[in-house]
C-alpha cells in the first residue's frame, strides 16, 4: 500500500500532489488523517530556501548501506516505507522467513524456537513509532521517520518463555554480523560478532518494546529488518534492532561493541561543585525539534517543523525569528500520538526583506527544555545532539 510520499519539488503545488495520489482520499480513509491536517503545500504557496546549506550539495542519493530523508519536503505524518531512513553497520543480511526462527534462550524456563507464522498468531498490536538515529544532526537531520508498525509485545514472548527471576539483561542478536577487532589490554582479538543490544528487565516487561514484523500494513522491508526487528518506542534508533533471530537472558550486563564501546555519549557536568566526566549507553530519545521549511503565501510565511521526544507529554513548542521573543507554535492535530513524531507550524507575519534566523525550541512536561548549542558544550561526542538548530532565509 502506497501512502504519503515525502518527497516532492518545490515548484510542487497542493493539486499536483493530489493528482499524484500521494494525498489522495482512499489513503486519508485508511489512515484517518483529514486533508487539512497534512503539512503538503497550501495553494499558491512556495518553499522559501534555506541559505545555511553547504555550498557544496549534500548528495541525498541512497546507498547501500544508508538512506537519508529530505525533511524540507516531508508530506504527511507517515513515511513510506521504501523512503524510511536506514544505517547500519553489516550490510543487509539475507533472510529466509520461511526457515526463519526465532530463539529464546538463558535463563527461561521454556527456551524456544519460534516461527514467523507462529509469533503472528500471538499478537498484532499497533504502534505510532517515529525516531532519529542517535547521530542525527545538521545540517541535514534527515537520519529520522515516523512509521504505523505491527507485532507482538515483548512482554508475551518473555512470559511464554517463562523468564526466570535472576534474569536481569535482556540482550537481542540480529542475523547481521561482521569482523570485529577487540582490544583487551594490549591485545587485539580478531573475532566475528553479531550486532547486539540489550533491554533492562523492568523496560522489556513494560507494554512498551514490541517484536514489530508489519510496516505502514506491509511486510518490513530488507532495510527495516525483515521479517523481525525489535522496537523500543521512545529510544534512538540503535536501541530497535533489525533482523532479529535470538533472544537472550542473563544475569550480567551486556557490554557488546554497539552497546558499551560505540553508542555512548562522554558528557562533563558539575557534580557537588566539581567537573566528572560521565560516559553513558544511548537509549531514549532526548527533546528535540527543527525547522523542516520555511514557505510563503501572500505576505505571510509559515515556520513548519518536527519534534522528536521519547514519549513524555510536550509542554510547549515555540518559534524565535532573529533576536526577538520566543513565539507559541502549533502541533498538528495528525500527529499527536504518544511516541509518533510531532509536526508544528508558526504563521511569521510581517516578514521584512533580507536574510533572517529561524529556530525552534520544545519543552516537555517533565521541565526539560531543549537545549542551545553553547548549552551541549560539554557533550564530547557527537550522537545526542539535540540542540536547537537555527536555519537562515532570505525573504525577497
Amino acid at each position: 500500500m502506497s501512502v504519503y510520499h515525502p518527497f516532492m519539488s518545490n515548484q510542487t503545488t497542493r493539486r499536483d500532489v493530489l493528482k499524484k495520489g500521494g494525498l489522495a482520499a482512499a489513503s486519508l480513509g485508511v489512515l484517518g488523517f483529514p486533508e487539512w491536517a497534512l503539512p503538503a503545500l497550501a495553494q499558491g504557496e512556495t518553499v522559501v530556501p534555506f541559505t545555511d546549506l553547504p555550498a557544496t550539495p549534500i548528495n541525498l542519493t541512497p546507498t547501500v548501506d544508508r538512506r537519508i530523508i529530505d525533511i524540507s519536503k516531508i508530506a504527511g505524518p507517515i513515511t513510506p516505507r521504501d523512503a524510511f531512513f536506514t544505517t547500519q553497520h553489516y550490510g543487509h543480511p539475507e533472510v529466509d522467513p520461511v526457515a526463519w526462527r526465532l530463539k529464546i534462550d538463558g535463563l527461561v524456563d521454556r527456551p524456544l524456537s519460534i516461527s514467523l507464522d507462529e509469533l503472528k498468531k500471538m499478537g498484532n498490536e499497533e504502534i505510532t513509532f517515529g525516531f532519529e538515529c542517535s547521530g542525527n544532526r545538521r545540517p541535514l537531520q534527515g537520519l529520522s521517520s515516523n512509521g504505523r508498525w505491527t507485532g507482538v509485545r515483548l512482554r508475551d514472548v518473555l512470559e511464554k518463555a517463562g523468564l526466570k527471576a535472576d534474569a536481569r539483561e535482556i540482550v537481542f542478536f540480529g542475523a547481521d554480523k561482521g569482523p570485529e577487532e577487540v582490544e583487551f589490554r594490549g591485545t587485539v582479538h580478531k573475532v566475528e560478532q553479531h550486532f547486539g543490544r540489550s533491554l533492562p528487565r523492568e523496560k522489556a516487561l513494560t507494554n512498551e518494546p514490541m517484536l514489530a514484523y508489519a510496516m505502514n500494513g506491509e511486510p518490513l522491508t530488507k532495510h527495516q529488518g525483515f521479517p523481525v526487528r525489535l522496537l523500543v518506542p521512545g529510544w534512538y534508533g540503535v536501541a530497535n534492532l533489525k533482523w532479529l533471530t535470538e533472544i537472550h537472558a542473563q544475569t550480567d550486563p551486556f557490554v557488546g561493541k554497539w552497546q558499551a564501546r560505540w553508542y555512548r555519549t562522554l558528557r562533563g557536568e558539575m557534580i557537588n561543585g566539581e567537573l566528572k566526566w560521565t560516559e553513558n549507553s544511548i537509549t531514549h530519545m532526548r527533546p528535540k525539534s527543527f525547522v523542516a521549511r520555511v514557505t510563503k503565501a501572500g505576505n505571510a510565511h509559515r515556520v513548519f517543523g518536527v519534534i522528536l521526544n521519547d514519549g513524555t507529554p510536550i509542554k510547549a513548542i515555540e518559534v524565535k525569528v532573529d533576536n526577538g521573543p520566543w513565539q507559541a507554535a502549533q502541533i498538528d492535530s495528525a500527529t499527536r500520538e504518544k511516541f509518533g513524531w510531532k509536526f508544528f507550524s508558526y504563521t511569521w507575519n510581517g516578514a521584512t526583506p533580507g536574510e533572517h534566523t529561524v529556530v525552534s525550541r520544545v519543552t516537555q512536561a517533565d521541565g526539560l527544555v531543549q537545549p542551545t548549542v553553547e548549552e551541549l558544550a560539554n557533550k564530547k561526542t557527537f550522537l545526542e545532539d539535540n540542540s536547537q538548530h537555527e536555519r537562515k532565509v532570505n525573504i525577497t
